[in-house]
Formats: C-alpha cells, structure tokens, sequence
C-alpha cells in the first residue's frame, strides 16, 4: 500500500511587490507634514504597521513624529470635523411662567 508520491505544486499566482510607501530619501521629521498625513485615518488616528507596510524603526519614527507635529499643534489630536461645528440652536418652547404662586 505504497501512495504515489506526487510533486509539490507551487501556486502560479504571481504577487506583485508593492513599493515602499517611504523613498531612501524621504526623511521622517515632524515638519514633513505630507508625509506624516499618509499615516493617519480620516479620524486623526495612527494606521498600524501591517496597513502602512513600514518597517519596525520607520513605525517607530513616523509615530514619534506624529505625537510631536500634535504637540506643536501642526496636527489636531482628533480630525472631528462634527465636533467643532456649532449646531443650530433650537427654540425651547416653555410654558407660561407663574412666578406668583
């Protein structure tokens, strides 16, 4: 009862690499707000390491940046843009007031 050895097949599918989203050449500064801004959500907040596809040190970097630029008010804390909005005031309807009484 000897199974038949069959060979090992690999997938044909062909991965394409995607390119770093940081050059050799861009440098990670709290000043470098276009680069900063591609590592936060539409919420202010930071994205993680598997979604921005850094390595450990350049998430290590990017974050420190970012606390930095928020600290010297380059970048909100919170992106809210609701929050800061006034809402329209609505008319409160109160009875008569009997003070009298």
């Amino acid at each position: 009862m000897d199974k038949p050895k069959r060979p090992l097949r690999k997938s044909k599918r062909s991965f394409r690499r995607r390119l770093p989203p940081i050059g050799s050449g861009d440098r990670i500064d709290y000043r470098n707000m276009s680069l900063i801004s591609q590592f936060i959500s539409e919420q202010g907040k930071l994205l993680s390491r598997r979604v921005n596809r850094l390595t450990l040190k350049q998430q290590r970097l990017i974050t420190i940046a970012i606390k930095q630029a928020r600290i010297l008010s380059s970048l909100p804390f919170l992106n809210n843009e609701k929050q800061f909005e006034r809402a329209e005031s609505i008319p409160r309807t109160t009875g008569p007031r009997n003070s009298n009484k």
